[in-house]
Parts: structure tokens; C-alpha cells; sequence
């Protein structure tokens, strides 16, 4: 081994018995105590501070976001039907105007027929929202689509236990029931 080498293995095992008794000897035992004390206690409070400032940003940026959401959640309902109120004007100026020329006509035949294109471009409106009628006239009766009036004798076999007349028609919206249709069942 060359000098340079031993002189390094010499340092190393001095290192190696430098034990805590040494430490002790050297730094007075409270005032390490103390001081490992202190630095703990300014971590701790300076990591509690940075994560309550954490805690209170994400807080108030989550209530922030709650009352956006609500606020929003608002306006569309509010404005929600606004689309399809725009498209039912048309069908309420006609009825206006038919209100208006009906003043002067006798004409019956007239009449009906303005009070059918009438209702049929109110109904083309309604469908193409997504309003579409819940078939009941001879179909069996069903609790999640039908809601029973009464119950008739049925007038053949056919019609037992299925809708024999309909009193009110019921609807769908994007196939949801808006609208149970009122029905008599026969027996």
C-alpha cells in the first residue's frame, strides 16, 4: 500500500470511533435536546401552515366550483324550455290569426280544416322536441304506461285485460313517461 492510501485508512477508522459518548462530550445534552426540540417544532408549524393554506385554497376552490355548478344549474333550467317555447310561437300566432278570420266566416268546413293544420304543425313541434304518444287503444294494460280509470265488461274475449277506450292520452319525452294515459280496462 502507498502512503496515500493508508493515510486515508487511518482517517476512516478515527471517523469510526467518533461514537454518540463523543457527541455527547462535546455538544452539552440539553441543549441538543433543545435544539432538536426547536427545529422540530418550527418544521412542524411551518408543514402545518402550508398544509391548513393548502386545505383552505382546495376548500375554497371546491365552493367556488359548488356554487358555479349550482348557479348554472339554475340558468338552464331557467332557459331550459326557452328553446321550445320559440318554436311553439308560430303555432300560437296561427291560432291568433284563425281567432281573427273566424270573427267574419260562416264557413264550417273552413274551420276545421285551419284548426287541423293548426294542430298538426303543434304536434310536428312536440315530436321533433321528443314528445311521442303511448300507444293504449287494444294493447294489454301496463302499470308502468297505463293508469286505470275503471274496469268494463270486456265486449269480446279479444279484450280482457286490455285497454278497452281511452279517456287521456299519455306521452313520452326521449322515451320517458311524462304522461300515464288514462284508460278503461276490460274484464
Amino acid at each position: 500500500m502507498n502512503t496515500e492510501e493508508t493515510r486515508i485508512e487511518e482517517q476512516a477508522n478515527q471517523s469510526n470511533n467518533f461514537s454518540e459518548e463523543n457527541l455527547n462530550e462535546t455538544i452539552p445534552e440539553n441543549i441538543a435536546e433543545e435544539t432538536v426540540e426547536e427545529n422540530s417544532k418550527e418544521q412542524f408549524d411551518a408543514r402545518y401552515k402550508e398544509l391548513n393554506d393548502k386545505y383552505l385554497r382546495l376548500y375554497s376552490d371546491f365552493d367556488n366550483y359548488r356554487k358555479r355548478n349550482a348557479k348554472e344549474k339554475i340558468d338552464l333550467i331557467q332557459h331550459a324550455s326557452a328553446s321550445v317555447i320559440t318554436d311553439l310561437l308560430p303555432a300560437i300566432d296561427d291560432f291568433e290569426r284563425a281567432i281573427k278570420f273566424n270573427e267574419n266566416t260562416e264557413n264550417v268546413t273552413i274551420l276545421k280544416d285551419g284548426f287541423k293544420l293548426i294542430y298538426g304543425k303543434l304536434k310536428n313541434v312536440l315530436e321533433q322536441k321528443g314528445l311521442k304518444e303511448i300507444k293504449t287503444e287494444g294493447e294489454y294494460f301496463d302499470t308502468d304506461l297505463h293508469e286505470a280509470i275503471t274496469n268494463i265488461p270486456a265486449p269480446n274475449e279479444d279484450l280482457k285485460g286490455k285497454c278497452v277506450d281511452v279517456a287521456e292520452k299519455g306521452y313520452y319525452l326521449n322515451d320517458k313517461v311524462i304522461r300515464y294515459a288514462k284508460v278503461i280496462v276490460g274484464q
